[in-house]
């Protein structure tokens, strides 16, 4: 960790780390959600149904739900670094891909595959922590993730207008492309520009990669459990593109599917067994263990708070625009309001986080979650436009100040575990994104709010079951030396 003082003027040593880390995330949302405020667009040039553009929905978030397990395994083994660079260029081939599609088929295996960027939020998470104290921590995550996820707001606000700019029916493609080529030479500059850690900093990595450690027989089955989820959200979407929903795969297909994800599953439950079958004959020092536990209520959190956000940032511009009979421009500029109060709201719920307490500050922003929900329910079109909108960045502010503050603890858990714990938590808010919308497909607007509602209020019960994070957390180095890093 470095000393200098938090500045966020500065562009030198931990301050130049965070600041290109949440542009390289904020890279990856411009990306991923290039598609959101163009839908009209896109599917006007393709030919597209309003079930195949609302399947592109599903499918632009649901490769995430692997890819941050898996990218956050990669992060604790490589180094945000290089994984971080690795991310932003190869993700920038299926952006170009949908920029180039002719057919549903390929705009789909292009929206699929792009899912895979969404990954990128963990690695900065890492990456951050490596390089501010514990005081400062809850903060500079929410910077991370805050200004970061500016990025769906600044394509809401951006890609139409560079869409009329280029003109024409292929207006839409040039714009996507765009986001590409700014993927491909970022990830360059990236590079070039960070370290891992501090100079002298021990870089800390799992025992084993192969699946997430537990210190206890409880969280042996409690992980496995909690694993289900993420493998239901993937059999979901398989359902949605079986005949029963728009009918893109076979039947035949959809149940290999299923099969294959039954396999995976068990393939995951032998791996989870060879990491920690010590706890089933050896007691592990108390020094050295974790509670899973925690980790299970920020996994509940971020599939209402962050899922939710997904899912909103995709539909809203569709909401307005038939809600209030806007144009596509004008419906993307107001929809983009309720991503632009990531400007403030998720770096507010870190620093709130770390004045006044992990734990109190997710309750009251939970809470607030729900009410938020609640109210955008009641929204339709007779209401002023500008009420709806305040409701709606009403309502951003404590979905992304949750957010924060979930993420002001995922690094407080187990240090050298921060990729892969960042990484299952930010998999649930992709499980969250197409929970909410494949509901979205069957219901309309104000249900689909009040879903996100009801959620929000079953994890505000789990949170009584949260402890508030303290004391320290014991480290091994790869010389087997002990650290005691302090996260009071």
């Amino acid at each position: 960790m470095t000393s200098d003082t938090f500045n966020i003027f500065k562009f030198s040593g931990k301050m130049k780390i965070l600041h290109l880390s949440w542009m390289a995330f904020f890279i990856t949302f411009l990306v991923w959600f290039n598609f959101a405020p163009m839908l009209q667009a896109v599917k006007e040039s393709l030919g597209l149904t309003s079930d195949e553009i609302k399947t592109l929905l599903i499918l632009n978030v649901a490769l995430t739900i692997p890819a941050r397990v898996f990218i956050g395994m990669l992060t604790d083994k490589y180094g945000p670094r290089l994984v971080y660079s690795a991310l932003l260029a190869i993700c920038s081939i299926p952006c170009f891909m949908f920029a180039f599609a002719d057919s549903f088929i390929q705009a789909a295996i292009a929206r699929f595959l792009l899912g895979f960027i969404g990954a990128g939020f963990v690695i900065g998470i890492r990456m951050v922590s490596e390089w501010f104290p514990h005081n400062e921590l809850g903060t500079a995550e929410g910077i991370y993730g805050g200004w970061g996820n500016f990025g769906s707001a600044a394509a809401a606000f951006t890609l139409p207008t560079v869409a009329v700019l280029f003109g024409g029916e292929d207006g839409w493609r040039y714009a996507i492309g765009l986001t590409g080529v700014i993927s491909l030479v970022f990830a360059f500059i990236y590079y070039a520009n960070v370290t891992n850690t501090p100079k002298g900093s021990t870089y800390f990595k799992p025992k084993n990669l192969g699946a997430m450690e537990v210190t206890s027989k409880g969280d042996f089955f409690f992980l496995l459990i909690m694993k289900l989820p993420m493998y239901a959200a993937i059999a979901l979407l398989a359902w949605k593109l079986s005949p029963a929903g728009v009918d893109m795969l076979s039947q035949f297909v959809v149940n290999s599917i299923y099969v294959g994800l039954f396999a995976l599953y068990l393939l995951e439950v032998y791996k989870v067994w060879q990491v920690n079958k010590e706890v089933f004959t050896t007691e592990i020092p108390q020094l050295h263990r974790y509670s899973f536990k925690q980790v299970a209520v920020l996994d509940i959190l971020y599939f209402t708070n962050f899922g939710s956000e997904l899912a909103v940032v995709s539909m809203l511009p569709l909401f307005f625009a038939e809600t209030f009979s806007l144009d596509p421009v004008l419906a993307g500029l107001v929809a983009g309001a309720y991503a632009f109060m990531n400007l403030m709201s998720r770096p507010a719920g870190g620093w709130i986080s770390d004045k006044f307490g992990r734990k109190s500050t997710l309750m009251i922003l939970t809470a607030g979650l729900a009410g938020g929900y609640a109210l955008m329910g009641m929204v339709d079109g007779q209401w002023p436009l500008w009420l709806a909108v305040a409701i709606a960045m009403g309502c951003s502010f404590f979905v992304q100040s949750g957010e924060g503050a979930v993420f002001a603890v995922v690094p407080l858990i187990k240090r050298r575990m921060t990729g892969q714990i960042a990484g299952m938590t930010g998999a649930f808010g992709n499980v969250g994104a197409v929970t909410f919308l494949t509901v979205l497909s069957f219901v309309d607007y104000s249900t689909f709010f009040y879903v996100i509602a009801g959620t929000a209020v079953i994890g505000l019960i789990t949170l009584i079951f949260m402890d508030e994070p303290r004391g320290q957390i014991a480290e091994v180095a790869e010389d087997g030396s002990v650290h005691m890093i302090d996260v009071s």
